[in-house]
């Protein structure tokens, strides 16, 4: 395979990252952990706000899907390029 594909591979990877990292932070605290603690306990009704959280979730899994195929392409990527090379 020529290198032009897991040098996208690896960009497509560190935007999935970083999109990833930004789709968790942006979840609502569920429960008693860290945020209740700093004061991020306190919950508002928002109207429409659990059609947003099923949005926000949909995109969560399909970047965080995205992700996983990086990583496994990029390992079969390099399998192939050790395999060649012995």
């Amino acid at each position: 395979m020529p290198i032009w594909f897991a040098y996208t591979l690896i960009v497509l990877l560190i935007i999935t990252s970083v999109l990833l990292t930004l789709l968790i932070l942006l979840h609502r605290g569920k429960g008693g952990g860290l945020s209740s603690m700093f004061g991020g306990g306190v919950s508002s009704s928002l109207a429409g706000s659990s059609v947003a959280e099923k949005n926000l979730d949909r995109y969560t899994v399909l970047v965080g899907i995205v992700w996983f195929a990086c990583i496994v392409g990029l390992g079969l990527w390099l399998r192939l390029q050790l395999d060649g090379a012995a």
